[in-house]
């Protein structure tokens, strides 16, 4: 059984209220900019929150420092362990740089070449197994328990989801009043933080997930009411490619607080990522895309109201940028 399955009532509040603390000297508070194109688009007021000028490119740093930086030096000793499809890992990478610790990272064999080769850049060790990231969870959590080491997951541990609650906070800091919240939606770690802290604050509050049509796991298991396993087919959001690991408290908090999901097609997401290059001359990742396109698909639901994209990440490939705008 998993660790972290023994987490079941996570209160995200408290762990976001910590993660704030621990991770403040560490993290950025990421800008928040207003989009005049798809506001006049949407008749509503829409802003970005650029978390693809966080450190390393990613949310994901805020629940990687959040759960490295909460273990004790004992456990720092045992050997640090994770699995990524590259974002996880820079974050991953980048912390224990800064703390002049040594880890390991697994990751299945057709992550993006973008990715990995940044993750090259840094000291630290890489495996790569499976055509999945399940595979590469499963492979390093086992790994991890078989040699008393710390398992650091990408989304499923309360430690995470805190991290990532910080950008529900700064939001909460950034903005009088929010209606609507997209972001994408992997294994779940951003939304459950994002979503249980917002609806915290105020239910009325709509928080809506985002899934490439191609990587649709966490959709198709809260309609199932269990999460089940299903082939995911290679997409330009390829930061949110993959299963699910069975036990994911994270299940459980968006199907708690996550208002309605959103499906993209391959055809929309490029769509996304070319209007932002447009738009706001910046490059973004498939998965940071799934806000945008999502938006765009539901705009008219939305009219007059404040909306929130997330904006994920920044690293896209080469090859699937060529895909884009070619």
């Amino acid at each position: 059984m998993p660790e972290e399955q023994k987490y079941k009532n996570v209160d995200v509040k408290k762990e976001a209220l910590e993660a704030e603390k621990r991770i403040r000297p560490y993290v950025l508070e990421t800008p928040l900019e207003y989009s005049r194109y798809l506001s006049q688009l949407g008749h509503n007021k829409v802003y970005l929150k650029l978390e693809n000028t966080q450190r390393t490119g990613s949310f994901k740093f805020r629940g990687a420092a959040n759960h490295i930086l909460s273990l004790t030096a004992g456990e720092i000793q045992r050997g640090l362990i994770t699995a990524s499809t590259g974002n996880h890992g820079a974050a991953f990478a980048e912390l224990l740089e800064i703390l002049g610790y040594e880890g390991t990272i697994y990751l299945p064999e057709n992550a993006s070449k973008g990715k990995v080769d940044v993750l090259r850049s840094y000291n630290i060790h890489l495996k790569f197994i499976g055509n999945d990231c399940e595979v590469a969870e499963a492979t390093a959590r086992a790994t991890a328990n078989k040699n008393n080491q710390v398992f650091i997951s990408p989304y499923n541990h309360p430690k995470v989801i805190g991290g990532q609650a910080t950008i529900a906070m700064e939001l909460e800091r950034q903005l009088d009043k929010i209606d609507v919240v997209f972001a994408p939606v992997g294994g779940g770690g951003l939304m459950s933080g994002i979503s249980a802290y917002l609806k915290l604050i105020d239910k009325t509050i709509q928080c809506i997930g985002c899934q490439p049509e191609h990587s649709a796991v966490m959709y198709a298991s809260v309609k199932a009411g269990r999460i089940i396993k299903m082939e995911s087919k290679p997409t330009l959001a390829d930061g949110v490619f993959g299963g699910i690991e069975q036990g994911a408290i994270t299940f459980d908090i968006c199907r708690d607080n996550v208002d309605d999901y959103i499906l993209l097609s391959e055809e929309e997401i490029a769509y996304g990522i070319r209007l932002i290059l447009e738009h706001h001359y910046m490059l973004i990742e498939g998965a940071a895309a799934l806000s945008v396109a999502s938006f765009l698909k539901t705009k008219e639901k939305f009219r007059d109201k404040t909306v929130v994209l997330i904006i994920s990440g920044k690293k896209i490939s080469l090859d699937n940028l060529k895909k884009v705008i070619c």
